[in-house]
């Protein structure tokens, strides 16, 4: 498998026994197998078409933000979306990005440009392709508003595009959520405003998110998925689990809506006190609370 790999990537992008802990943003995870860094889109066609084929397993990455690798770590192979697969290009009021482009990076283009509408993502902290697969949101925005249309590769390495309305948005959801299409590229029609009020609300974002989350510690952003009716964060305070810690790991004390790691934590900590909440939850509330984090490798 390596003498082919070796055949469509520099060897200096292909790392072996590789710690997840740095490419996730709890900071925690073991050794993948193998992880390669992807900079075009041939290059990820190829090598999925071939891993497909000869029936490895592998995983797609970008900034890890919703991700939970076991300490164990991931037998198979990552691909890490990386350099030129988060290159971001706008025109007009029209912006491109590719899949490894953070949020963030949009954002700031975006209001580079005196684009509106990607105010609420500026502070989230994942890759855009992620984003699109999740439909991510906060402070009332949401991916859906926004996207024109995703660039996609599926199983069998070809090329397709799907617009908003395929892409059947949802909650935290898409049309690609369980299904074996890899992000390639997003394309985003915004609206023309003011740099300056842009820049403010931006400001105004991200001094909330400071009071109000644990930005302070490594996690994955919100654990939970919003339970219909109700409000994870309030229903884990009500269950009286602030500040529950295993090991390193522990529920929020500013925002009991997070996970969060205090220092040392292992996957292994984390996954407890997810599953502790859940639990607790359950029994008191009969609420079942759904990670919004993906859980990878073992444990």
């Amino acid at each position: 498998m390596y003498d082919y790999i070796k055949t469509i990537i520099p060897e200096e992008r292909i790392l072996f026994h590789e710690p997840m802990s740095k490419h996730t943003t709890f900071r925690v995870g073991g050794e993948a197998d193998c992880l390669i860094m992807i900079h075009e889109e041939q290059e990820l066609a190829k090598l999925v078409r071939y891993l497909n084929q000869i029936e490895e397993a592998y995983f797609i990455v970008g900034n890890g933000s919703n991700l939970l690798v076991g300490d164990k770590g991931y037998r198979g192979v990552v691909l890490k979306l990386d350099g030129p697969m988060g290159e971001v290009e706008t025109k007009g009021t029209v912006i491109r990005a590719g899949a490894g482009a953070l949020l963030s990076k949009v954002a700031a283009q975006a209001k580079e440009h005196g684009l509106c509408g990607m105010e609420f993502a500026a502070g989230i902290p994942g890759s855009i392709g992620g984003a699109v697969v999740m439909n991510a949101g906060a402070y009332g925005g949401e991916m859906k508003q926004v996207v024109v249309s995703v660039r996609g590769l599926d199983k069998e390495g070809e090329i397709l595009t799907l617009d908003n309305d395929t892409m059947e948005f949802g909650y935290r959801s898409s049309a690609i959520r369980n299904r074996p299409i890899i992000v390639l590229e997003v394309t985003l029609q915004l609206a023309a405003g003011d740099a300056e009020a842009i820049g403010m609300r931006m400001e105004e974002l991200a001094a909330q998110r400071r009071s109000k989350q644990p930005l302070e510690y490594p996690s994955a952003g919100s654990t939970f998925k919003r339970p219909e009716g109700y409000f994870a964060g309030k229903l884990i305070m009500d269950a009286g689990l602030r500040g529950y810690r295993i090991g390193g790991a522990q529920v929020s004390e500013k925002h009991c809506g997070f996970v969060v790691n205090r220092g040392g934590a292992t996957a292994a900590d984390i996954r407890e006190v997810i599953e502790e909440v859940q639990e607790r939850v359950r029994d008191r509330f009969h609420v079942t609370l759904e990670p919004e984090i993906v859980f990878l490798g073992d444990f």
